[in-house]
């Protein structure tokens, strides 16, 4: 950080996350926007979270109190990608009549289109795996900002290639277990089917908050031997109104954690009342506060992170610095505050 940055100044309109001015090198924390929600099934908007989250997140307070200043280590989100920007494009445009025609299986022609978008979805996974993987043999501590869910892939690769038997901490709505979905191998409810089947050492997927999902999802996770753990948003909701703390909840959820954890964030794991523009909210879910004590209770437990992602973040499309993106540049504040920690920077 420059000596003279003033932390309880206003930031400069052109500052970049968090107000904050480090160029990527210089940074501890390297974000990568990644603009794209062409798989987008329902709720569109998605693409436009990354620029919605820079432009609120000059609005914070940056000391926070429990976790200090997570903006000493230095933060930075690069520039949008033009050649993502296009991938979008291209298939949000291919894309388009297979989300109207409900899939292809109730229009077999249009799944050349569907084999098309995957082709660019691979296209855009290795452009984030080589921009993760460049970050990240310079120490940085790397974070991928959505777009919608199926974007991460690319730094989870990155991550898992490093960090052999890594776990991951999924909060979400939805189990993102599908094999495919509308006819995309790679949508964003097959982000995690994806991880397990083609990330042989990622030892364990556990899941926070689900409450959206097929059946066949749940035989999934119930004949997975143990390598997905699904904490069902309605046993927990039973549990609180019976009286049982977040704490003692949450307790079970960080021993099943190996030591080193990526979190993957989808913004709709969240209570939708605090972010209802994303593309598919479902009633229930966890708070802010809720949330936070979960990160820091894997922390405290002495689990490293390693890497994260926020996804699904939609801002109003008449108020681009809507809440959804004040709650979202908060929740990337939290997940930075936390990773640092967890490596003891801060």
């Amino acid at each position: 950080m420059p000596n003279d940055f003033d932390p309880q100044a206003p930031a400069a309109p052109d500052a970049g996350i968090f107000g904050l001015d480090v160029a990527p090198e210089d940074a501890g924390v390297v974000l990568i926007p990644v603009p794209f929600d062409a798989t987008a099934s329902f709720g569109e908007g998605a693409n436009e979270g990354p620029s919605a989250i820079l432009e609120a997140s000059h609005q914070l307070d940056l000391f926070d109190p429990i976790l200090g200043r997570p903006y000493e280590a230095g933060i930075c989100m690069l520039d949008e990608d033009p050649e993502i920007v296009g991938l979008d494009a291209q298939a949000s445009a291919l894309a388009g009549p297979i989300h109207d025609a409900g899939g292809v299986e109730t229009e077999p022609e249009l799944a050349e289109d569907a084999r098309q978008v995957d082709e660019l979805m691979v296209r855009l996974h290795d452009k984030v795996y080589s921009e993760a993987c460049r970050w990240l043999d310079l120490d940085k501590l790397v974070g991928v900002v959505g777009g919608d869910h199926s974007v991460p892939f690319g730094l989870m690769r990155a991550l898992a290639k490093r960090h052999p038997d890594m776990g991951v901490l999924q909060i979400d709505a939805h189990c993102d277990l599908r094999v495919a979905y509308e006819g995309f191998t790679w949508s964003h409810a097959s982000i995690m089917h994806n991880l397990l089947d083609r990330l042989p050492g990622v030892s364990r997927l556990v899941q926070v908050g689900i409450r959206d999902f097929s059946e066949e999802e749940h035989k999934r996770i119930e004949q997975s031997a143990g390598r997905i753990l699904g904490f069902y948003d309605h046993v927990l909701q039973s549990e609180r109104l019976e009286g049982r703390p977040w704490s003692e909840q949450i307790a079970p959820m960080v021993e099943a954690l190996p030591d080193t954890v990526y979190v993957s964030l989808d913004i709709d794991g969240l209570d939708p009342a605090l972010c209802p523009h994303t593309g598919t909210p479902v009633p229930g879910g966890l708070s802010f506060a809720e949330l936070d004590a979960l990160l820091g209770a894997v922390v405290r437990s002495g689990r490293k992170l390693v890497g994260f992602d926020l996804c699904e973040v939609a801002p109003d499309p008449d108020d681009v610095a809507s809440w959804d993106a004040n709650l979202g540049m908060r929740v990337l504040y939290k997940l930075i505050g936390w990773s640092l920690r967890s490596k003891s920077t801060i």
